[in-house]
């Protein structure tokens, strides 16, 4: 065997290791999460994704510029009018009892694509209306596998979740699978919503910001 397969067959043990754990990890368990998001984030499929997501002109100029949500007042967001992305954002944290994610500092297009990711998933789900229990998640997630066709990280979760119905809990799959399959048409149908610059649409009415991103329900 090569020194290359052995580092592949390596990689995927631990992959496969760290995948497991997550399916016989409680939900929330969020130290199994995160060996699950080192052992896939392989620099291979960083960089397809990257390559794949900067076709788009504002993928494109989101690495290129590398913008972050900074600190948020979810308070002052919560005065803006009640039809608003910012009040709508504002009311789905604090209702959820949710705080801002924040990432470090960037330093690559790796880095910036991971921080985006993190820093912006709450405002998918306001935007896309996926709700935050199990099957909100699981639309979600599929919605984010159609928009950045190459993520490892966003399969392997939808994976967990229908192998966990498999083994625990088989009634739920058929409610797992509509989500699946409403969360990856509404994905497809969307404009990329990777690299949007959030800051400058709270005050925005969210009807606007879905009709403009052909988001529908």
């Amino acid at each position: 065997m090569t020194q290359q397969a052995s580092s592949n067959q390596q990689w995927q043990e631990s992959v496969l290791s760290s995948f497991l754990d997550m399916v016989r990890a409680p939900d929330g368990d969020f130290a199994t999460l995160d060996r699950l998001i080192r052992a896939v984030s392989d620099r291979d499929s960083f960089e397809l994704m990257v390559e794949r997501l900067s076709r788009h002109p504002q993928a494109k100029v989101a690495f290129a510029n590398r913008p972050r949500l900074g600190d948020l007042d979810l308070v002052q967001l919560q005065q803006l009018p009640a039809n608003t992305l910012g009040h709508a954002y504002a009311e789905h944290m604090l209702n959820n009892r949710l705080k801002p994610l924040q990432a470090q500092a960037v330093e690559s297009d790796f880095h910036f694509l991971s921080a985006h990711i993190t820093e912006t998933h709450d405002i998918w789900h306001v935007v896309t209306g996926c709700n935050t229990n199990i099957l909100g998640e699981i639309q979600l997630e599929a919605f984010y596998v159609a928009q950045l066709e190459v993520s490892r990280f966003w399969l392997s979760l939808l994976a967990k979740n229908l192998l966990k119905a498999v083994v625990y809990d088989i009634e739920v799959s058929t409610n797992y699978m509509d989500a699946i399959a409403q969360g990856w048409i509404m994905g497809k149908q969307a404009k990329p919503l990777f690299g949007i610059p959030w800051n400058t649409l709270w005050q925005t009415p969210l009807s606007e910001v879905r009709e403009s991103l052909n988001i529908a329900f």
